[in-house]
């Protein structure tokens, strides 16, 4: 029995990554000293993993960004743009992850969409009709190379050829199928210089494989690796796939001379039966993913010692595998020093889960496994009933009707009241909601946290702090206003902390993009609201101008999304139980006089099932009725709002109205306001605010673009429906760059109104 994984995180356990190419971009050190906290990194987890009695370590899972960015690069699809600014290599990459503003050029990133169903963001590789594809880095042959020099024979990871051409955007009149032979050519050049360094396993990732697949998709598929698998010289090539189960071309899969097919257990709904039906080729090894490589619960050891028995009577040669790359959870419990041992034995962080696969190992080694120490002790914790139940709270989810989920009158009745309430211009200006969050702040925070200051001088500081914000927004000219959100560490780990059910970590740290972590608190029981969370703050605000200031609040499903959610109850019940205390906290900032409430669900599509027939029994039959839940109370002249970002919509715009909002604002800007087609294609009714410029770049959008940007919508938004607005909040820029950016937001908005007017 021998032990893989699919990947680590790449951040370092203190976010030593985020924070080097922080001082990197600021110009603070250069790029040999960034190289060298990567590199520390790289050996730090390699020693790490190899201690650990890892059979399959990782190479090239190391990225500064992002590691579909990094395919692109090393296949040479990297758009012209970026390319003739003149920039170092990694200058050049960095630009295209985060755009460029300098005296080489004015350039936008990539467009940045979410990695399947998960919290992590992708960079969207561009393919034009002229774009060479060719091997052009030396990336992961460094990588390996610096491995192997430092005694860890490693397996080298990258991305799949066909989920590369199915995650990228194509500029032209070619498709994916044009650039077909191209990229396995790559492949195939890729297979022969590993072979020169005498490479035993080369992990091509596939979880493109999970999604829905036509005829049209398999033949691709089996066409790209026909080839590169004719080419594999000495080298045994995994298929790597997870988040799913591979249904639609699982007999396809099997049927390619692949040496290993690595298949998730955890999430594949259907991959035991798959195996169960159909069988596995005794000649391939199953890289079978059984430790959850997304939560961080401890692995229940009973349950995947039965799966693992059934497997080996399927399947002859068994690797044991986390289900999907253990970039999604946080580096080690180590660090969890004020997390108490009544919660960190139920918990399993990266490294604690390389722990996990060598003590599976060793169990399903011994001659009884269920003796075996290890399994003991698990299958006790796993009979330990947790704190945190709330009987009261249960009933209230359990009592429910559909008369809690309807908002009346009907959008149409509320709309007009609303307008005539509010009073607001023709193209409404406004922001997300957060706004800068400077190392003040931060420090201010911090400095409360560990008692330095007052509760009284703390709030005092944040006080000053929205004067600040509100007065700047007036004199900007925004429409709407918001409090700047300075008490916030987080949009969710902040409601976390004020509901009952949740616990905190220190430095459970993941990463969600390039150097953007995040912190996802946890949930460990039910969930209430023990007070009111954001009242104060909004009621303070408010008292400051006579605009229309937003009361600013999470949703239940981005709260549940980008938590750790419990394992022992259902999806649904948890995010009613947060709905519920979402609805109470909405209904008390209605009563203190805002009448506009912003409940954001960012991530209301990140958990949408990988496969549309799942979408509703499994997901939106709850999620959209989760977020009516938290809104149906209010009074129609309310205004709610909501946010979303970084997915694709176009298939769920018909539910994206039903939520009954009467705002929506969408990330719009780094897929060139692509949703303005389906928006309109839709009869959405909605009003709403896609994104004008992109927050997540440094470069400053001129008036001009900003005006080119709202009048492409408004040839298919009607004026009275359209907002104008950033595509997000405005926490992790400076304001050097928030200010004139959203002057230029609002003097173009402005413009655009005399235009309609004249």
């Amino acid at each position: 029995m021998l032990t893989s994984i699919i990947g680590y995180p790449r951040i370092g356990a203190l976010r030593e990554l985020k924070f080097a190419s922080e001082k990197y971009f600021r110009g603070e050190i250069d790029a040999c000293e960034l190289e060298k906290t990567a590199r520390d990194i790289r050996l730090y987890n390699l020693k790490l993993q190899k201690n650990s009695g890892l059979d399959f370590v990782p190479s090239n899972d190391f990225s500064f960004y992002d590691g579909l960015l990094d395919t692109a690069f090393l296949l040479g699809a990297v758009p012209e743009r970026y390319t003739s600014l003149g920039l170092s290599p990694l200058d050049t990459y960095f630009a295209a992850a985060r755009g460029y503003q300098g005296e080489n050029g004015d350039v936008k990133a990539l467009a940045m969409k979410k990695w399947f169903n998960t919290n992590y963001h992708y960079m969207v590789p561009e393919i034009a009709d002229d774009t060479v594809i060719r091997l052009s880095s030396t990336k992961p042959f460094d990588l390996y190379s610096e491995a192997f020099e430092n005694g860890c024979e490693t397996k080298p990871v990258i991305t799949g050829a066909y989920t590369f051409l199915k995650l990228a955007r194509f500029t032209g009149k070619k498709s994916a199928a044009d650039f077909a032979d191209a990229v396995a050519e790559a492949y195939c050049q890729i297979l022969a210089k590993f072979a020169d360094f005498g490479v035993k396993w080369v992990q091509f990732d596939e979880p493109a494989l999970v999604l829905d697949m036509s005829e049209e998709d398999i033949s691709l598929f089996t066409a790209i690796y026909r080839k590169i698998l004719a080419n594999k010289h000495s080298i045994k090539v995994l298929a790597q796939t997870y988040f799913g189960d591979v249904r639609d071309c699982y007999e396809n899969l099997v049927a390619l001379d692949f040496d290993g097919i690595g298949l998730d257990f955890i999430e594949g709904k259907r991959t035991i039966e798959l195996l169960e039906n159909f069988g596995f080729p005794g000649d391939k090894v199953l890289f079978a993913g059984v430790v959850n490589g997304k939560n961080i619960w401890r692995n229940n050891f009973p349950k995947t010692v039965e799966l693992v028995k059934k497997l080996r009577n399927i399947a002859g040669n068994i690797v044991l595998s986390t289900s999907c790359s253990l970039l999604h959870v946080p580096c080690t419990l180590r660090n969890e020093v004020k997390l108490g041992e009544e919660f960190r034995r139920h918990f399993a962080y990266a490294e604690e889960k390389l722990g996990e696969l060598e003590s599976l190992k060793n169990i399903l080694e011994a001659d009884c496994p269920e003796n075996t120490t290890d399994y003991l002790a698990n299958a006790a914790l796993h009979q330990v009933e947790r704190s945190g139940r709330n009987d009261q709270v249960r009933q209230k989810v359990q009592s429910l009707t559909e008369r809690d989920f309807v908002r009346l009158p009907e959008f149409s009745e509320r709309e007009k009241i609303q307008h005539e309430r509010l009073g607001l211009p023709v193209l409404p200006t406004t922001t997300i909601g957060s706004f800068p969050q400077t190392s003040e702040v931060r420090a201010k925070r911090s400095a409360f946290r560990r008692g330095e200051i007052s509760r009284n001088d703390y709030e005092n500081f944040l006080k000053d702090q929205i004067a600040q914000c509100v007065k700047l927004q007036e004199d900007i000219g925004l429409d709407v206003l918001v409090h700047g959100e300075f008490e916030r560490n987080d949009m969710v780990e902040y409601f976390g902390e004020c509901l009952d059910g949740y616990i905190f970590t220190e430095k459970a740290w993941v990463q969600s993009y390039g150097t953007r972590c995040v912190k996802p608190p946890v949930i460990w029981g039910d969930i209430s609201r023990a007070k009111p969370m954001t009242v104060d703050w909004s009621v303070y605000a408010q008292s400051l101008t006579t605009k229309p200031m937003k009361g600013m609040l999470t949703g239940a499903v981005t709260i549940l999304n980008w938590s750790f959610p419990r394992e022992d109850i259902s999806l649904r019940d948890s995010a009613f139980q947060i709905a519920l205390a979402i609805r109470e906290e909405v209904l008390d900032l209605e009563k203190n006089g805002i009448n506009i409430i912003q409940i954001d669900e960012a991530a209301l599509r990140e958990k949408l099932p990988l496969r549309r027939s799942d979408w509703h029994e499994d997901y939106l039959d709850w999620a959209i009725p989760a977020f009516r839940l938290a809104c149906s109370g209010v009074k129609p002249e309310t205004q709610i709002h909501t946010h979303m970002c970084y997915s694709e919509f176009a298939d769920i715009i018909k539910d994206i109205d039903d939520m009954d909002a009467d705002v929506i604002t969408f990330e719009a800007s780094r897929s060139d306001l692509t949703i303005l087609d389906v928006l309109k294609a839709a009869d959405f009714r909605t009003e709403v605010g896609p994104g004008v410029y992109d927050i997540h770049s440094p470069r400053i959008p001129s008036k001009d673009e900003i005006k080119e940007a709202v009048r492409k919508m408004l040839g298919r938004i009607p004026a009275e429906k359209l907002w104008v607005n950033p595509d997000c909040g405005l926490k992790t820029r400076g304001n050097a760059e928030t200010v004139p950016s959203l002057e230029n937001l609002v003097n173009a908005a402005k413009e655009v109104r005399n235009e309609l007017a004249d």
